[in-house]
């Protein structure tokens, strides 16, 4: 071994031990007769100690290091005179009297400090140097520490982890698949799986009852903060279970992570139906940390001679607490955006209700005063608040009023940091129309057991789904699965399969559903979206080793690139002009 210790390891206890460390140059200090160098590695930092009393050869020679060499050293470990207690090393120093250097380093591109002068494209092109820095490790150790847990939580459950396969088949359901070209199957593709559903589901045909598996996962969409191409998943199916196991089991999971490895204790989390959650909060995923619950008043302001009322087939708003002291700069804000068109509302309408008890209203000339009083009334609203409603049509103006009160809560800091707000959401819709293909699709997906039966109007049928929010982020989501052939024939038909293209995409499933399908049911929790949150971060890429940018390419290696003729070749892909088989 090159080193004795690590970086991080002594402390006041190991004065006068002889020691030999080996890390980076963090940063060197030189004062006259005396250099202090903080050698770095991932467990730490211990400053080094170079005097002309002890040995001037050996301090010019350090000298001759800067930030980022990698250096070998050994020396006596003293106490130091000027201690650092903000450091678990700060009480000790190494005085050194032989110093190696194991590899310089160029100037880096950005500094390697906690909080660097590197934006975030630079990171990700040097991410071996981001790497380095403290928030990425500690991110990397948590992440760590979660899958470690993850296991033995599971594991004394009596979960068996098994791997599925990564190359498998595409299907026209859900995002985009990533394809891979056959080279002895010229002309035919596999897929990388966007979860490894199908089959999970076989498994328990097959009579493995608690299955997991910490799986990668790929999907070729839009990328944003919480997406990335590829991705990690903890993967979970039971069987001979009803919902409420469900919740149990995995309520349990993410309450056993927080405990041990932030060591805090969640309560029991609260429960809300799709319905409520769009109606009350304009989010399948709302955030609970702060209220700002909406108020209908589609029942007592509509035919009272108020166009935009009249017309409206949903009315709905906010009531923000004393706020009545609003500009006219401010209120310009929020109705500037949310007309903006990724929100998509047409306005906004305001009405103060002063701290003297006088009302003033964007509407003043459409309602009468009693309206007014009658719409403050219902939105339980006292003397300084701020009502903001907005009306249209219904999935519309709620999902505009749900985009409205998030930024409120953040323009107002009504969000508290360091708390955490989970819930279920349950019995989500089956199915949900697309306006691009123009035609009924799966909300989750298609192995989804309905609630009841398939008959009726096919935007009432329920699903047997919930989805774990927490802090407004959907960190997991699940459902109890089809175990009948009849009803999965029936969901596909329902979905516009023929029976031929049924069975030709999914008939291995269909066919093991005919030799004892036990009832089954799990859940998939997004491994880098849970592991930011546990973090405090934004983003996913802050979790993950090397992620991909916003348009999907990992600067550091210039993935996605280019392949040679012979490759394409191989494969069946290149089109030669001067060959007519082509």
């Amino acid at each position: 071994m090159l080193r004795t210790h690590t970086c991080g390891e002594l402390r006041i206890s190991d004065v006068s031990k002889k020691v030999t460390l080996a890390g980076w140059v963090q940063r060197r200090r030189d004062l006259g007769n005396l250099t202090f160098i903080d050698i770095r590695d991932r467990y730490g930092i211990t400053q080094l100690v170079f005097s002309s009393d002890i040995n001037s050869e050996l301090l010019d020679k350090a000298r001759t290091v800067h930030r980022e060499y990698v250096i070998q050293v050994s020396g006596t470990v003293r106490e130091r005179e000027s201690k650092n207690l903000n450091l678990p090393t700060g009480e000790i120093e190494i005085v050194v009297d032989e110093i190696k250097i194991l590899n310089p380093s160029i100037t880096p591109p950005f500094t390697i400090e906690d909080n660097t002068d590197g934006g975030e494209e630079l990171r990700m092109k040097f991410r071996y140097l981001d790497l380095r820095r403290n928030p990425l490790k500690n991110n990397l150790i948590l992440r760590h520490r979660l899958a470690l847990e993850t296991r033995k939580y599971l594991d004394s459950l009596n979960f068996l982890e098994i791997e599925t396969p990564f190359l498998i088949k595409s299907t026209p359901e859900g995002a985009r698949d990533f394809v891979v070209p056959s080279r002895m199957h010229k002309g035919e593709f596999y897929a990388l799986p966007q979860s490894p559903q199908t089959f999970k589901q076989i498994l328990m045909v097959a009579g493995y009852d608690r299955y997991f598996q910490i799986v990668r996962c790929f999907r070729d969409e839009d990328l944003r903060a919480d997406r990335q191409p590829e991705f990690t998943q903890i993967d979970c199916e039971m069987s001979f279970i009803e919902r409420e196991d469900i919740l149990q089991t995995f309520e349990g999971l993410i309450r056993h992570l927080f405990k041990s490895v932030k060591g805090i204790e969640l309560p029991a989390f609260q429960r809300m139906s799709y319905d409520d959650a769009m109606n009350y909060y304009g989010s399948d995923k709302p955030d609970l940390r702060f209220d700002l619950k909406f108020t209908h008043f589609t029942d007592i302001a509509k035919n009272k001679g108020f166009q935009v009322f009249d017309n409206a087939e949903c009315i709905a708003g906010i009531n923000v607490p004393l706020q009545a002291n609003a500009t006219r700069k401010q209120i310009d804000e929020w109705t500037n955006f949310v007309k903006d068109p990724k929100v998509g509302a047409n306005g906004l309408i305001y009405i103060k209700y002063n701290s003297d008890g006088t009302i003033k209203s964007s509407i003043d000339k459409y309602l009468s005063e009693n309206d007014l009083k009658q719409i403050l009334q219902k939105a339980n609203a006292k003397e300084g608040d701020l009502l903001l409603i907005i009306a249209g049509e219904k999935n519309k103006t709620l999902k505009a009023l749900g985009q409205l009160r998030l930024h409120l809560a953040k323009q107002f800091n009504l969000i508290q940091e360091n708390t955490f707000a989970c819930l279920w959401v349950l019995d989500f819709p089956l199915f949900e129309y697309d306006e691009e293909e123009k035609r009924w699709v799966s909300m989750h997906h298609p192995f989804t057991s309905p609630i009841g039966d398939l008959s009726g109007d096919i935007a009432s049928i329920k699903a047997n789904a919930y989805d774990m929010v927490i802090n407004g982020t959907e960190v997991g989501g699940g459902s109890i699965r089809i175990h009948n052939k009849e009803v999965q024939k029936q969901v596909f038909k329902l979905l516009g399969f023929t029976d031929e293209e049924a069975m030709k995409q999914f008939g291995f499933l269909m066919n093991a559903f005919e030799y004892g399908a036990p009832p089954h049911g799990g859940i998939a929790f997004g491994f880098d979206r849970l592991t930011a949150i546990l973090c405090g971060s934004d983003s996913i890429r802050d979790v993950i080793a090397f992620p991909k940018n916003n348009a999907g390419k990992d600067t550091m290696i210039d993935a996605p690139s280019t392949i040679n003729e012979k490759q394409l070749e191989e494969l069946g892909l290149l089109i030669r002009q001067d060959n007519p088989q082509n």
